[in-house]
């Protein structure tokens, strides 16, 4: 794959997984446990220049490039996938707000969040809305100046911890975005702790009751809510977490056939089991062909492809089944091990599960690949015809 990179995207894959090593591989395990991630990394994130790395340099970011974007998210989500998490949800409101904000937006925000003086969350599932995510029932009416919002949002990647909120409600029957602060009267968050995975996410349900805003807190136009800010926003989302399950694939890799080298049974290393060898080298192939989709997609969203959106989709779709299967074959390899409660595989599988929910079920993916399927061109360059 490396032939296919650049000098310049070859340094960045370097720098971070150098960075991931001696930053964020060490505070994996007490992000899982303690359920958050410490203020000290985020500050060391932005300080190493690695939030809202999309932007222009004017913004706090490194006009980065998807690839180079790409393969950062896999050594975040080969060493932390709650910082993975971290990174998208900071890149997904910052990339928001420079796109669709006004100036003033810009001027608050985009450097507070690049430098990790800020945490931004997302705030666009309901507890009775996700994936459809254009009936969302949150209302926002007009009063005077200001805006008044009610409803709630549930399941918010890091809005235990947010100090601004990328909100998005009915507003006139249309669906809009909002920014809201956290000290703003009206709002109140619940941390929700004990999931499955991604436990150092921070997860908070965001109830607004009465929450007055000033009008100009408004991201975008009315009714531009879903098919600009979200839906722009939700695509980063999407192709960060398609690259950190390769990276969640790569340690469970790394961990399973270590073990297995050092692991004796019945005289030899268990290497040598023909059983073991067929879950590592689907584990290896599966990794490898990951990498090489979350490439392509990479590739097509920096060459401006208008199948790009869908490139992404399927790159997610493949990577995030993939690492649930990788994830279980790493748990099985090591056995016993796999189960106990150090055990970093054991935290990879439970994070594994997570990633075909996030960002689009599998199911969602399914469907929408399934229709997309009956457009997809010949590789060759002619529409492929039934034989």
């Amino acid at each position: 794959m490396t032939s296919r990179l650049t000098d310049q995207q070859k340094q960045t894959w370097a720098s971070f997984r150098e960075f991931a090593d001696e930053f964020i591989a060490p505070e994996a395990r007490a992000a899982d446990e303690q359920q958050v991630l410490s203020r000290d990394l985020i500050k060391k994130l932005g300080s190493a220049g690695w939030l809202s790395v999309l932007l222009p340099e004017e913004w706090g970011g490194r006009a980065l490039d998807w690839v180079s974007y790409g393969l950062m998210a896999e050594e975040m989500g080969r060493t932390c996938q709650n910082v993975r998490n971290f990174v998208a949800c900071a890149d997904m409101v910052s990339h928001a707000i420079w796109k669709w904000g006004t100036q003033e937006q810009k001027d608050r925000w985009l450097k507070r969040i690049s430098s990790g003086e800020a945490v931004a969350a997302f705030v666009l599932t309901e507890p009775k809305v996700g994936s459809d995510a254009k009936s969302v029932q949150t209302e926002a009416r007009l009063d005077g100046s200001d805006i008044v919002l009610r409803g709630v949002k549930k399941w918010i990647s890091f809005g235990e911890i947010a100090d601004v909120f990328l909100v998005f409600a009915q507003y006139e029957g249309r669906h809009t975005a909002f920014l809201v602060e956290r000290e703003t009267p009206g709002l109140r968050v619940e941390a929700l702790q004990g999931l499955l995975g991604l436990r150092g996410s921070s997860l908070g349900e965001i109830s607004f009751d009465d929450c007055r805003i000033p009008a100009s807190s408004m991201v975008g136009q009315p009714g531009s809510g879903l098919v600009f800010v979200a839906s722009t926003a939700l695509d980063i989302g999407r192709y960060s977490t398609a690259w950190g399950c390769v990276g969640l694939a790569q340690a469970c890799l790394e961990e399973a056939s270590a073990y297995a080298r050092g692991r004796e049974q019945y005289g030899t290393a268990i290497i040598g089991h023909q059983l073991v060898q067929r879950m590592l080298a689907d584990m290896l192939t599966g990794a490898t062909a990951s990498r090489l989709m979350c490439l392509e997609a990479g590739l097509v969203k920096d060459a401006g492809g208008m199948d790009a959106v869908n490139r992404t989709l399927m790159a997610k779709y493949f990577a995030s089944t993939t690492a649930n299967r990788v994830a279980a074959d790493a748990v099985q390899v090591l056995g016993a091990y796999g189960i106990g409660g150090d055990s970093s595989v054991a935290r990879l599988f439970r994070d594994a599960k997570v990633m075909e929910i996030i960002e689009g079920t599998t199911q969602l993916h399914q469907a929408m690949l399934g229709t997309w399927s009956a457009h997809v061109p010949h590789p060759a360059g002619t529409s492929a015809r039934p034989l």
